[in-house]
């Protein structure tokens, strides 16, 4: 229809769902589920953490106070006056430290005596931004450096567990998101070349997968993971637990590719396309995959958690990512003692970052494949 035709449609039939294209009724639909809505907002702030990490955490993930071992979260507190009698829009109070004699032990608690203000975008810790230049802006520290700021608490090192839950969200959040496009193109192949040729090349396919679902997850992740060497390089470590993931990962979405191809196969355009000589990766990339790209991106934005957790479980077990690498699960790792339980439950706070996000990343995948189908109603 040209442009000329459409300006002379009315406005109220223009806009309605008769005319409108497949994107225009996926968003229509996915604007109207609030909660989908919501999540959707919830997992951009998180990705917007883990790329300007470096500039929300106060400080790096490697800082220490020995000073300041299982020191306790401060809270940030709004309006007050410190010693001096002079005003503070924003602070936090220091601690006063306690020696059991006995236990040789050392407890803090918040002193409200002592007042540490704090700022927006004050000067820190410099850091590389990006890799790219050197910067020393933090969104959120003490206006006086040097001072003790602990949102979530410190870990037995004096290491700030903000920071390094903020550090860890770009790894956890990178892992899922790579891991899954691994997972998607394999996915989609491996699932269109089963759904398209039949055969002895289906059989081959199908067995595959039903082999690798028949294997208990845990144990295949820590003998895939046991094979990659203790002493090998951090970021090497990292590169092969997300291939990990995506080698196991992509069995769903193939099966999910090869149903809709089954169905797909014999339509028109199909055939069309085999009879103008098209290759069969052609005809998979170029025809076949945008027709039903709506529940494919409904199916990876409901295979991220699964990857997320997955990183989390082999990290938390001591398989997956190692320090110095900071991620939600190797954070988790601190809190496998009792003294974590008892004494400085605030090590969990990356848990709840897990669960927020794969929480969020599920309403947002719901909404998403309700979405998908929107002339059901």
């Amino acid at each position: 229809m040209t442009d000329q035709a459409i300006a002379l449609i009315p406005e109220r039939v223009r806009n309605s769902d008769a005319i409108a294209g497949q994107w225009k009724l996926i968003w229509r639909r996915f604007r109207r589920h609030r909660l989908a809505l919501g999540a959707g907002v919830v997992i951009l702030l998180i990705y917007l953490v883990a790329l300007f990490a470096e500039v929300i955490a106060p400080v790096s993930s490697q800082t220490y106070d020995s000073r300041y071992t299982y020191a306790p979260p401060q809270r940030l507190k709004v309006a007050g006056y410190d010693a001096a009698g002079q005003f503070h829009a924003l602070y936090v109070n220091g601690y006063s430290m306690k020696v059991d004699p006995i236990a040789l032990s050392r407890t803090y608690v918040p002193d409200p005596a002592v007042v540490i203000p704090v700022g927006f975008f004050v000067k820190g810790e410099p850091y590389r931004f990006w890799g790219l230049f050197d910067f020393d802006r933090h969104l959120i520290g003490p206006v006086e450096a040097g001072k003790p700021f602990y949102l979530f608490g410190a870990d037995r090192l004096g290491r700030d567990v903000f920071s390094r839950t903020v550090h860890g969200t770009r790894v956890s959040m990178s892992v899922g998101l790579i891991g899954v496009a691994i997972s998607l193109v394999l996915g989609i192949i491996l699932g269109g070349i089963s759904g398209l040729c039949g055969g002895w090349v289906d059989d081959v396919i199908q067995r595959s997968i039903e082999l690798i679902n028949s294997i208990p997850t845990i144990p295949l992740w820590m003998g895939l993971a046991a094979a990659v060497p203790i002493s090998a390089d951090p970021i090497l470590v990292y590169l092969w637990i997300t291939i990990i993931l995506s080698l196991i990962g992509w069995t769903d979405l193939a099966r999910v590719v090869r149903g809709r191809f089954l169905s797909l196969k014999t339509e028109d355009f199909v055939i069309a396309a085999h009879l103008d000589g098209c290759s069969r990766m052609r005809i998979i990339w170029r025809h076949m995959v945008p027709s039903f790209m709506s529940h494919i991106i409904a199916s990876v934005t409901l295979a991220i958690p699964t990857m997320i957790l997955a990183e989390t479980a082999l990290s938390f077990l001591g398989i997956g990512l190692r320090p110095p690498v900071v991620s939600w699960g190797v954070l988790l790792q601190e809190a496998q003692n009792i003294l974590a339980v008892s004494s400085a439950p605030w090590l969990f706070l990356p848990g709840l970052a897990v669960i927020v996000t794969v929480l969020a990343l599920n309403f947002l995948g719901d909404g998403l494949r309700d979405a998908a189908d929107p002339y059901e109603y």
